[in-house]
This record gives structure tokens, sequence and C-alpha cells, in this order.
């Protein structure tokens, strides 16, 4: 007999009988085997100090402040557009790489003015003054969280942080020294994030309870994620305390955008910026299955997850929390989600 247990993420799925059914090392049409204090008119324009002077905070009817550095990118777009659906109110004022700097684009409706790195701790002290609730969103690069964090710790800004890489051990102890707040996450894709806390618990309270089963690892992202899912790995990792040998180089990784769309099941709009996970297990005489599936269309899942993730940290910055440093567990453990 069969066990199949599906775990749908986004209002989308592949059509019947795609991302599943292996057959053997092929690929085919049933499934896959392979596979971011004062302001001075140098960094600021007057019109856009003029912006903030107009939205300040002493306004009660302003929402939460929150700055989202890297706002061109993919991520940055989406969070400002839930952040404003959701009432929170945004900082015209973002960091961006060097060549994006003076740039100013709309996003969400809101105009966004663009600085470079070498403008951004002046800029921010300033904006920090003015606004002392502020909670910055960074979705910069990997190879920014680090000087970031040391940036948004040095002036005293609570954060969010959403961007993988880095030096994640350095990224705790630079907020553990400055006792800054800060949510830090790879994944902020809150029903993502439940799916996996029950796994860890199952993996806990279980362990063993499928030693001997095989498993088989397919996901599918964007062409430009080169490495595999910190998802996907974190889930094998639970999968490995349940009792089952897989090594991580195992994973089976979906790049061809044909491929996700012709055999994945991914939408042809959702090629460029989507998350397709399968985990599908074997009993050891073949007779029994299971499969685990999370499929994540667009960013929305995320960006809503960020702006919980930012009115959690405001309150718990409000209350002056014993507690630093958080993750979307606790997010979630404490039901702040809209």
């Amino acid at each position: 007999m069969a066990f199949v247990v599906k775990v749908p993420v986004s209002a989308r799925f592949p059509p019947q009988g795609k991302f599943g059914g292996f057959c053997g090392n092929e690929i085919s049409k049933s499934g896959f085997q392979s596979t971011r204090r004062s302001w001075v008119s140098a960094v600021m324009s007057s019109s856009l100090a003029q912006n903030v002077e107009n939205l300040s905070i002493k306004s009660k009817n302003i929402g939460l402040p929150i700055m989202v550095n890297s706002c061109l990118g993919k991520m940055g777009k989406a969070v400002i557009e839930a952040a404003v659906y959701a009432g929170l109110h945004i900082i015209p004022v973002s960091f961006g790489a060097q060549e994006e700097s003076g740039q100013s684009v709309e996003v969400g409706g809101k105009e966004i003015q663009v600085h470079s790195p070498s403008d951004r701790e002046d800029i921010l002290a300033s904006v920090y003054e003015e606004y002392p609730d502020l909670i910055v969103v960074d979705y910069t690069v990997p190879t920014a969280v680090n000087d970031n964090a040391e940036l948004y710790c040095k002036i005293g800004v609570p954060f969010v942080i959403g961007t993988t890489g880095g030096d994640r051990e350095r990224l705790h102890k630079t907020v553990e020294d400055s006792k800054n707040y800060a949510v830090i996450s790879p994944q902020m894709g809150k029903q993502v994030v439940a799916f996996l806390a029950a796994m860890e618990i199952m993996a806990e309270q279980f362990p063993g309870a499928f030693s001997g089963y095989s498993l088989q690892v397919m996901e599918s992202h964007q062409s430009n994620k080169k490495d595999a899912s910190g998802t996907a790995k974190a889930i094998i990792s639970c999968f490995q305390k349940l009792g089952v040998d897989f090594d991580m180089d195992q994973i089976q990784l979906i790049r061809d955008p044909q491929l996700q769309v012709e055999m994945v099941g991914v939408p042809k709009e959702h090629v460029s910026g989507h998350a397709f996970h399968m985990y599908h297990l074997t009993s050891p005489d073949q007779t029994v299955s299971f499969e685990f599936q999370h499929n994540v269309c667009g960013r929305s899942i995320y960006a809503e997850g960020t702006v919980d993730a930012a009115l959690f940290l405001a309150k718990k910055v409000q209350s002056k929390a014993p507690k630093r440093i958080f993750n979307m567990i606790d997010v979630l453990r404490e039901g702040s989600m809209r």
C-alpha cells in the first residue's frame, strides 16, 4: 500500500502526476530523478529630506516605520508591497549597490531614494533619530550580510534579515555583543517554517522511525540559484535523524526552465521565482511509500512572513524583552501572524 502526505504551501500546484513518480535514474514526463545623524545636503536631496519630514513618525496615524534595503531587488520589492498592504510606513530611503546610488524608484506606490554603501552610516543614523521605532529589513546579497549587520548594531537599529549566506556565527555574535534586537532567518515563509518545525518535532520524538527507508529529494528553483535549498537540507537532516541514510549531494537540482515548466509543473510566469520541493520515502521492500511536498510560486509568502517578523520584533523592542535574537519559529510560537 502507499501513503501520500502532501503539504501544500501555495495555492498553485503542479498538475497531477508532475513533480513526483520517480522512475529509476531517468527523467520522464511523470517525474524526475536528476538533477541591506543628521541629514546634510551633501548626502540627501532637499526634496527627500522634505518627504521624510512630512512623513514624520510624530504623526499618531503612522504605521510601524520600516526601511527596506535593496529595494531594487525582487525580495525588496515584494516586502515593500506587502508592508504597504499591511499599513506599515515605508521610509523613502534604501541602501543599494554602488551602481544603484542616486536612483529614485517607485515601489508599492512609494518613491524611494537609493543610496550607496559609502553614505549609509550617516543616513541610517539620521533616519533612526527621526524614526526611533524604526525596523530595518535586509534582503541584500550574501557578501553584504555581515557588514550590514555590523552597521545596524553600531547604530543600534533593530533589524530583520532574510538574506542567506555570510558568516552566520559571526552574524549572531555581532548581535549578541551589541545587545541589539534582530530576527535572523534564511526562511521567512511562515507555513514552510511551520512544516519544518513539525518535522523537527517528529525527528526528536520518533528517532529511527524510518530506518531502512530510501529517500529521494528533488527541488526546483529559479536558474540563478546555484546551490541546494537550505530548506531542503533542513528537512533532510530531520529524515536522517529518523533513520534515513542520505547524503546532501544526492539532492536533485532542477534549474532548467523548460524542464521546470514541462515536467515539474512550474507555471511559466513563476519560472523566475519559485521553490518546489519533494521528498519521497520508500520502504525496503517497496510496499510502502511516503511523499512530502511543498511548492511556492512567487515571493509573497516570504514577504508576508517578513512583515510579520518586523511587527513581532517591534513588540519585543517595545517590551524590552530579555531575549534579543529571534527566528521565525519564535514568531510562529507567539502567534504573531496576520
